[in-house]
């Protein structure tokens, strides 16, 4: 019993501590992530003359628009197009301009391929980067956020396991302190399970590829190729041959049938080992992490989640069970109530700690005043 106790005492003293030290970002990560899940309605609430396009069924094709593009912003390269989709209407493109250190965000029409321009307002985007990258931080920092997140609610969970006779208890008339400390336990006890699901695939989103690149330095995989470095820079003395990514696009329903394409990476564009890299969702599978890589205008590789085993299809499912991009808006919303949870869980745990810290020192302060006396 007493060593039980004093792993308690101990338990509960780790738990306030990372509480204090992690408050404020897991605040901010946790507030930015449930406002996130809106991403796409955020950036199209802020942009009105998105608003304004129409949703249309037969879509131009990105060649088309990287055309228009190249006529509207000449000598710049294009990185990346994103589809229309339900919430956004128009095609949009991420290029760098030739006479601009940063990359721009175009807009183009799904209609008529007509470059509409920059888009007014980023706003959505801005919210993720503070919740992925805390606006300037790596992401792995965000990713021990969420390690200390995991540990706050089990330690949190032992430490009040005795709340789960009492889910429904809540002392109104007590002292501010009390009736906060009963919602603060309540209320991570209710969220639980989300919680843990939120803090584990935060971490391992933001960890796993540092993993992945450490194994890679330790086994030699990621090591330097200075033949096919050679081979690339020879490859690049040569004229460019133009590739069709509609036409690539036609191939990969054979080289991956069923694969649903909603954003397309452009690499080296105008030389000849350019890569275009088509990603999305494929049938029968409701996360979207299917790629297939053509350079020079034939398949390199491909991932099919499919063919590729438990493995890759629980990584899968990480980043839709963080984001909750998965099931309409009814989702959205709920990740949204429940998400915002922790960020009032930590919150309220900081301030829980405050009440304590001057509690006992008045305490201290009667108890010296009382042996003067």
């Amino acid at each position: 019993m007493a060593a039980s106790r004093r792993t308690l005492v101990i338990l509960y003293a780790l738990h306030s501590w990372a509480g204090i030290v992690t408050g404020l970002l897991l605040f901010i990560v946790c507030f930015s992530g449930s406002v996130v899940v809106f991403k796409n309605e955020i950036d199209l609430w802020a942009n009105p003359s998105l608003r304004a396009l129409p949703h249309v069924a037969q879509l131009v094709g990105p060649d088309l628009v990287l055309k228009n593009l190249a006529e509207r912003y000449p000598g710049s390269k294009p990185e990346s197009l994103w589809y229309p989709d339900t919430i956004n209407p128009a095609w949009m493109a991420f290029i760098k301009p030739a006479d601009k250190p940063e990359r721009m965000k175009i807009a183009v029409r799904a209609d008529t391929g007509e470059v509409i321009g920059p888009v007014d307002s980023e706003l959505g985007q801005f919210f993720r980067m503070i919740h992925v990258f805390l606006f300037f931080g790596p992401r792995w920092i965000v990713g021990f956020l969420g390690v200390a997140m995991f540990f706050l609610i089990v330690s949190g969970f032992v430490i009040h396991r005795k709340i789960l006779k009492e889910l429904f208890t809540v002392r109104w008339r007590k002292s501010l302190r009390v009736t906060g400390s009963d919602l603060h336990k309540s209320l991570g006890i209710w969220g639980l399970v989300f919680h843990l699901m939120i803090a584990f695939t935060g971490a391992w989103l933001g960890l796993t590829p540092v993993f992945e690149r450490a194994y890679s330095y330790v086994s030699g995989s990621g090591g330097a190729r200075p033949a096919a470095m050679k081979m690339r820079d020879k490859m690049a003395e040569q004229p460019a041959r133009a590739v069709s990514i509609n036409a690539l696009l036609q191939q990969a329903q054979q080289d991956m049938p069923g694969l649903q394409p909603n954003r397309i990476a452009l690499r080296d564009t105008g030389k000849p080992n350019a890569s275009v890299i088509l990603l999305g969702p494929v049938d029968d599978l409701w996360f979207s992490n299917a790629r297939v890589t053509y350079q020079g205008g034939k398949l390199k590789e491909k991932n099919d989640p499919r063919q590729n085993g438990f493995w890759s299809q629980f990584n899968g499912l990480m980043e839709p069970l963080h984001f909750g991009d998965y099931g309409g808006i009814v989702m959205k919303w709920l990740y949204f109530l429940i998400g915002l949870s922790p960020a009032l869980l930590s919150l309220s745990g900081t301030l829980l700690w405050m009440e304590r810290r001057k509690l006992k020192q008045r305490n201290r302060a009667v108890a010296a005043g009382a042996q003067h006396v």
